[in-house]
């Protein structure tokens, strides 16, 4: 009877509760609000802990109040850069597909007004002007667009995901997370709680630069605290201890991620393609050293840093006659005149 009551009561509060909470009642959803909220609570803990124990921090802070506003500064814009990349969207293709429709409508009805001005004798009006990167006037332009970036001869049914019912241009994949298929597909982050793609990669490396900058940061506080208390007995620092070790792993795993993620944006690969290589059709003749979708490194830095205000933009598989020309080993000349940028 109790056992029933109190069953009965956690029903309702927690109607109540996703009633008031929408957002609660998805568990993926639910999971990674979860992880938000988890994330910026160690956070708080690391920073807390160092100001509530380090009297040295707090002297500092009086006599340079620059450094901790720098720190805290960095720690502010760590988490608003987090919050702004779990937030952002990684570029799907439906939308890529809605975008390319509208484009078509927006034509369409410009060309009807041109007509009808002409025939009235009126000022003609202006073309219409894709942008985007996408081009075509008819309603099949999407799956023309894709199918004129695969290899001539190509079957739709192989660029079709049996998941979204959609044409994946290439280096398209569909996220089982998410649901959706994602252009330039780089993995699911579990503690973002979103796909990383051609629309959020830029900003997801510069959430993990910021991060990493303050893991240092903080880690480097930390043993100088510790350093100058070294002869105190180990217990009466044990919690700066043990978080001290956590944070040394967290260190190493996300310089590794940073410079990670650094050599795909110089070489334009994504994680997918390059773990998958072997298991992705366009991929799979192709020697591994030799980087398809590469421009130089000069440009893979432009389009990276500078391309974000398009996030549909769409690119074709490279042809038989540019991979040969980049599967062509370097020279002394191609050094000089800076073929790798």
């Amino acid at each position: 009877m109790v056992i029933g009551m109190c069953r009965s009561f956690r029903d309702r509060a927690l109607d109540r509760c996703y009633h008031c909470f929408p957002c609660l009642s998805d568990p993926a959803r639910r999971s990674s609000l979860v992880l938000k909220v988890t994330l910026v609570m160690l956070h708080l803990v690391y920073v807390g802990i160092l100001f509530l124990f380090d009297s040295d921090l707090i002297d500092k802070t009086k006599k340079e109040p620059w450094y901790t506003a720098l720190y805290l500064l960095l720690f502010l814009a760590t988490l608003v850069q987090y919050f702004i990349t779990s937030g952002s969207s990684p570029g799907y293709v439906l939308d890529a597909m809605r975008a390319v429709n509208e484009t078509n409508v927006i034509c369409k009805q410009s060309s009807m007004a041109k007509t009808a001005s002409s025939k009235n004798g009126s000022l003609p009006v202006e073309g219409c002007q894709s942008g985007r990167n996408f081009q075509g006037t008819d309603s099949t332009s999407w799956t023309k667009l894709v199918m004129d970036m695969y290899p001539p001869g190509t079957s739709i049914r192989s660029c079709i995901c049996p998941y979204c019912n959609v044409e994946q241009p290439p280096r398209a994949k569909h996220c089982y997370d998410c649901d959706k298929c994602v252009l330039h597909f780089d993995h699911h982050c579990v503690w973002l709680g979103t796909c990383i793609g051609q629309g959020n990669h830029c900003k997801f490396w510069w959430y993990i630069c910021e991060e990493s900058v303050l893991c240092l940061w903080t880690g480097i506080l930390y043993i100088t605290y510790l350093r100058a208390n070294i002869s105190r007995a180990w217990w009466n620092d044990a919690i700066a201890i043990l978080l001290l070790i956590p944070l040394s792993i967290f260190i190493v795993f996300l310089l590794l991620l940073l410079f990670f993620h650094s050599y795909l944006i110089l070489t334009n690969q994504t994680t997918y393609e390059l773990v998958r290589r072997r298991r992705i059709p366009y991929l799979r003749g192709i020697p591994e050293r030799v980087y398809p979708f590469s421009k130089g490194v000069c440009h893979n830095l432009y389009d990276f840093c500078c391309g974000g205000s398009n996030i549909y933009s769409l690119e074709p598989l490279p042809s038989a006659q540019e991979l040969e020309e980049k599967s062509r080993p370097y020279t002394c000349l191609d050094v000089l005149t800076c073929r790798c940028c």
